[in-house]
């Protein structure tokens, strides 16, 4: 190889080392195809992830609602069986109260020469017993003589004329009536005051014309 052969190769080489190296340059830009591609994946994704954010609030909203109605049947189904505990109590309370009236009324009419007798202070433990029953269940007597008739508490039998008890007053307790915290279980059964009585016409004359002599005389 002669040197002219030599120095064209290297002149050769080194052109196309220079193509090279400005091909490499070059930057490589993608098809436009590809880049639209891509911005409709990243379209597509936001929507899909705004779907899911809406998806989650709905489903937040209905476990919420879902959890207060639970919550609210088990304060509802407290209530009631409270309520029914309540009503079968008082059934059973509102029953021995006969009884006790029985027992009470047995002995404000036991002859003297009994009342020391030792059935009968059995008796009289049995009547104990049933009170204090009453009284750790919380039922307590309800006031009527004396008091203004209440409707809700009292049951007027008669209304008789008084001049000793206002009108509208209990005169008197035919019965004993009990009430458990603000339930009645049985009204007192009463005698009502209707007020002073009437005079008649000719005893008002009278009165008056005492009344007058008694003024012209002073």
């Amino acid at each position: 190889m002669t040197d002219e052969q030599g120095q064209e190769l290297e002149i050769e080489a080194e052109v196309e080392a220079q193509m090279l190296d400005e091909t490499a340059e070059v930057p490589v830009e993608p098809p436009a195809e590809e880049g639209e591609e891509a911005v409709d994946e990243v379209v597509v994704l936001r929507q899909e992830l705004e779907k899911a954010r809406v998806q989650e609030a709905e489903y937040l909203d209905g476990w919420q609602r879902a959890r207060a109605e639970l919550s609210n049947a088990r304060k509802r189904f407290q209530r009631e069986q409270e309520q029914a505990y309540g009503n079968a109590k008082a059934d059973v309370l509102a029953r021995l109260l006969p009884i006790v009236d029985d027992f009470g009324r047995a002995f404000e009419t036991l002859p003297d020469n009994l009342s020391s007798l030792t059935w009968t202070e059995g008796l009289r433990l049995i009547q104990h017993k049933f009170q204090v029953l009453l009284e750790q269940e919380g039922v307590v007597p309800i006031e009527a003589a004396g008091q203004e008739f209440d409707p809700f508490l009292h049951q007027a039998v008669t209304h008789e004329e008084s001049e000793e008890v206002p009108a509208g007053h209990v005169i008197g307790e035919l019965q004993k009536g009990y009430r458990l915290g603000d339930r009645v279980l049985r009204p007192s059964v009463v005698r009502v005051s209707a007020g002073l009585p009437e005079q008649e016409p000719a005893a008002e004359a009278e009165t008056e014309e005492a009344e007058a002599e008694g003024e012209e005389t002073d």
